[in-house]
C-alpha cells in the first residue's frame, strides 16, 4: 500500500517562509520521479517543482523559480519543498505526488493548505 502525507502547511504573512514536507510509504521517492502541485480555488491544479528519478536535477513552474526549493531525502524517503518571499497568489493547496514512470501511475497525498495573507 502507498502512502504519501504532506505537511508543513499554515499560515504565513507575504514575504514570510514555509517548508512543506512529504513523507512516503510503500514506493522508493528515489526510485519514481516526484513532484509538488498546487490548487487554488476554482482554479486547475497547477505544476510547482519535480525532481526524476535516480538524479538530481529539479524542475520549476515559472511563477515559483528563484523563491522555492524542492529536495529529496532518500535515507527519510521524504521530498520537501522550502517556499521564500512568499506571496498572495501562492495561497492554494498544495499535493505532493509520486510518478512510476515505466507503468504511469501517480500516487497522491492528502494536501496541505498554505495561505499567504496579512
Amino acid at each position: 500500500q502507498v502512502q504519501v502525507v504532506e505537511s508543513g502547511g499554515g499560515l504565513v504573512q507575504p514575504g514570510g517562509s514555509l517548508r512543506l514536507s512529504c513523507e512516503v510509504s510503500g514506493r522508493s521517492v528515489s526510485s519514481n520521479a516526484m513532484g509538488w502541485f498546487r490548487q487554488a480555488p476554482g482554479q486547475e491544479r497547477e505544476f510547482v517543482a519535480a525532481i526524476p528519478r535516480n538524479v538530481d536535477t529539479t524542475y520549476y513552474g515559472d511563477s515559483v523559480k528563484g523563491r522555492f526549493t524542492m529536495s529529496r531525502d532518500n535515507a527519510k524517503n521524504a521530498v520537501y519543498l522550502r517556499m521564500n518571499n512568499l506571496r498572495p497568489e501562492d495561497t492554494a493547496v498544495y499535493y505532493c505526488n509520486v510518478h512510476e514512470v515505466w507503468v504511469s501511475i501517480d500516487y497522491w497525498g492528502q494536501g496541505t493548505q498554505v495561505t499567504v495573507s496579512s
